[in-house]
């Protein structure tokens, strides 16, 4: 008897164990704050919102999905601005429209995060150098470089974009010059690259910068700052140069010659011409002028004699070793 009733109590505690594990599973919370929805395994999502408490499902069938309804804080950092500084303009790029047409000036501006994105052009002017070798009209190797001041125009940098890029100096400026140089180039000689260096620079630039305007760019200034040509013609033009020192100074020295000739003569001339005169001087004044040049003579040897100490006058008839008259 005792074990027909432990029987029947494990039974029914088995049975409430399972009633209560069924139960359990067939009720759900829904706390302050929070709201739920029901899917369904066969009918999915119901639109009902269930609120807070304790509500009943069928098991394995329905499951709650909870949601909290409080406002919640959240940090998300983002750029919604752009800044264009001085000197500097800016095209848009939408990711769905593409690049605006339009310019954007200096200062700050607002765009769309993650659907615009400013692209910044520096529109100062700024230098290149670009240097090439290229041939004259006869034929002669020249190596010439070129210093460009250059910048974009600003009414165009959206075209810039789109065609070109933002690098647009380093893909346009190298392959137009040289187009230019070659062309320039190859009408002169090399001697007159030298001589109208400053013809051929005024045409570089004139052709250059209305070549770089089919691509939106302005040439504010363009200078040839290097000229050299081959070897060949380097020796050439230095032993023309050698040739013409030389024959100037052959020239220096012939003109010497005849200068010092010329001297001559006329010093010889001018001795004769003394000569003559002095002759017809003499004729006229005699024997006076012979005295008169004695006269002279003998003051200037008295001068002499009278600022000597070791010199003694003596009378003309005295011996001096007796001091006797003779």
């Amino acid at each position: 008897m005792s074990q027909r009733l432990l029987g029947a109590l494990g039974q029914i505690g088995i049975g409430l164990a399972i009633a209560g594990g069924v139960a359990q599973s067939a009720l759900y919370n829904v706390d302050a704050g929070q709201r739920a929805v029901i899917f369904d395994r066969f009918a999915g999502v119901k639109p009902d919102v269930i609120g807070e408490g304790t509500h009943f499902i069928i098991p394995w069938v329905q499951k709650p999905i909870i949601f909290d309804i409080r406002s919640t804080p959240r940090t998300v950092s983002t750029v919604t601005g752009s800044k264009v500084d001085a000197g500097q303009r800016a095209v848009i790029f939408d990711r769905f429209a593409g690049v605006k047409p339009d310019v954007i000036g200096e200062g700050t501006h607002f765009i769309i995060p993650w659907v615009q994105k400013p692209i910044i052009f520096d529109i100062r002017s700024t230098p290149r150098t670009v240097s090439t070798v290229t041939g004259s009209k006869d034929l002669q190797t020249v190596s010439i470089t070129l210093r460009i001041l250059h910048r974009p125009d600003p009414v165009k940098l959206p075209t810039i974009y789109n065609t070109i890029g933002q690098d647009y100096a380093e893909r346009v400026l190298p392959s137009i010059t040289n187009e230019i140089l070659k062309a320039v180039v190859a009408q002169f000689d090399a001697h007159e690259m030298i001589t109208q260096r400053e013809s051929v620079s005024h045409r570089v630039s004139l052709e250059l910068a209305e070549r770089a305007k089919t691509f939106g760019m302005m040439l504010d200034d363009i200078s040839i700052t290097h000229l050299s040509f081959g070897r060949e013609f380097t020796e050439a033009v230095e032993m023309k140069q050698v040739a013409q020192q030389e024959a100037e100074r052959a020239r220096y020295l012939v003109e010497k010659a005849e200068q010092m000739k010329l001297a001559a003569i006329t010093t010889a001339e001018g001795d004769a011409q003394a000569s003559k005169m002095l002759a017809q001087v003499f004729s006229q004044v005699g024997d006076g002028l012979i005295e008169l040049r004695k006269l002279e003579a003998a003051e200037e040897i008295a001068e002499l004699l009278a600022s000597s100490k070791n010199v003694t006058y003596l009378p003309k008839d005295i011996n001096p070793l007796i001091s006797l008259p003779s």
